[in-house]
C-alpha cells in the first residue's frame, strides 16, 4: 500500500511541477511587461506548500525567488497586493533569507521591513508557529 501511494505522490509531483513550469512562462511575461505585482500574485498563487516533495518546492522556490528580485518598488507592490498573500509572501521571505545569499537576502529584508509595517507582527508569528505549510 505504502509503495502504491509513493507512485501516486510520485505522479501528482510531475503533474506539479508541468503547472509550475506552466506558471513560470506565464510570470516571465508579466516581468518582460513590466507588471512585477501581477507577476508576485501569479506566482504566490496556488502554492505547492502542501506536498511533501522537495522537487515541487524547490521548481516553486525558484519562480517566486524570480519574481521578488523584479520587485523595485515595495511600497507600490505591497499597496496593490491583496492582504491574503501577506503570509504568503512572508514565508517566502524567510526562505529566502535562509538562503544566505547576499542580494537576495538584501531584497528579502527591504520586503520584510515594509511587509512587516503594513501586515503587523501577526504575520511573522504566523509564519514561526505554521509546522504544516511550509515552502
Amino acid at each position: 500500500m505504502a509503495k502504491a501511494e509513493r507512485f501516486v505522490e510520485a505522479d501528482n509531483a510531475e503533474a506539479i511541477i508541468t503547472r509550475i513550469e506552466h506558471k513560470s512562462r506565464k510570470i516571465e511575461s508579466l516581468l518582460k511587461q513590466y507588471k512585477p505585482v501581477e507577476a508576485l500574485k501569479t506566482a504566490l498563487e496556488g502554492t505547492y506548500a502542501m506536498t511533501g516533495d522537495e522537487r515541487c518546492k524547490s521548481a516553486h522556490w525558484i519562480v517566486v525567488h524570480r519574481t521578488i528580485m523584479a520587485i523595485k518598488d515595495v511600497d507600490g507592490m505591497l499597496s496593490s497586493l491583496d492582504p491574503e498573500y501577506y503570509d504568503i509572501l512572508m514565508k517566502y521571505l524567510y526562505r529566502g533569507l535562509a538562503t544566505g545569499d547576499r542580494p537576495t537576502c538584501d531584497q528579502c529584508l527591504r520586503i520584510h521591513e515594509k511587509l512587516t509595517e503594513k501586515a503587523g507582527l501577526g504575520c511573522i508569528l504566523r509564519f514561526l508557529t505554521d509546522t504544516v505549510n511550509t515552502v
